[in-house]
């Protein structure tokens, strides 16, 4: 969605029944909606239904800030249904947490400057001053809040404190070498946004790259996913693998590896921003 247009988004999901798809689609219609994208999906083994769609609000007759309740007045309540609006003039902003490693903070700057997302950064936060010089040359304000084991309570409050402040409504993880507590995550559930260095759930832990050359395998993986207070599992939004060979060296696996870990986070950024994505349990349904 880009500022330029007058445009909702409504992402859904609610128990599976007939007519579901017509009477949003007519509650639409009625009040002069023009529909631009649809997409559903029904997952039959949990007999759910999950859908987005997107409609022009030039000639809409429901003010922006009464759709919400007319929708649930009139819909959401009998069908059960559990939604979220969005709206094409509202930017999403996003806070960057990185600590040493720059390739995944350089691509979503580099997108970032070139105009390519509707999004506004305002922050990067770091637990070191190493990344302040590329923050600078963005123009983006840096924060380096350090954390130990003994000091971790304080420094989450810090940073919280800091997102509360730049109104941020989502974060990326670019390879930021810490745990978030489950106090942190409760404060941003299905915003938090990691990249993994591996094909999850397959070689998980500290050394993925190292435990793959070990091990001989014909591939390698990066995983985007949610955080949650499980490691490494929360509901996965996007991954890819490329080939190696028994050649290649575990330097040339990391190598390999942090190409694709650039492309898949950027990929998950960029469904977020969207609004494609709908978290469901512990999975996502991630709309095209």
């Amino acid at each position: 969605m880009r500022g330029n247009d007058n445009t909702a988004v409504l992402l859904m999901h609610c128990p599976d029944r007939p007519g579901i798809l017509a009477v949003v689609t007519e509650f639409i219609n009625q009040h002069k909606g023009n529909i631009l994208y649809l997409d559903q999906y029904v997952n039959r083994e949990e007999g759910m239904f999950f859908m987005r769609v997107k409609w022009q609000l030039d000639e809409f007759e429901i003010p922006k800030d009464k759709i919400a309740e007319y929708f649930e007045t009139l819909i959401a309540n009998r069908f059960k249904i559990t939604f979220r609006l969005y709206f094409s003039h509202s930017k999403p902003r996003m806070a960057i947490f990185v600590s040493k490693m720059p390739h995944c903070l350089y691509d979503l700057l580099a997108r970032y400057a070139a105009g390519e997302w509707h999004v506004e950064i305002p922050i990067i936060i770091s637990n070191h001053p190493d990344m302040e010089e590329v923050a600078n040359r963005f123009g983006i304000e840096y924060h380096c809040i350090p954390i130990t084991k003994e000091n971790k309570a304080e420094q989450e409050a810090k940073q919280l404190a800091l997102l509360k402040k730049h109104k941020i409504t989502f974060c990326v993880l670019a390879r930021y070498m810490q745990v978030l507590s489950a106090e942190f995550i409760t404060n941003y559930p299905d915003r938090i946004i990691n990249i993994h260095h591996s094909f999850l759930p397959a070689f998980a832990g500290a050394k993925p790259y190292h435990a793959a050359h070990e091990r001989g395998v014909k591939v390698i993986g990066a995983t985007s996913h949610y955080v949650t207070s499980d490691l490494d599992a929360g509901p996965i939004i996007e991954q890819d693998v490329t080939r190696i060979s028994h050649k290649d060296t575990v330097e040339e696996l990391i190598k390999k590896g942090r190409d694709l870990e650039k492309i898949v986070l950027s990929h998950a950024v960029e469904k977020h921003i969207e609004r494609k994505i709908l978290a469901y349990k512990n999975r996502t349904v991630v709309f095209q």
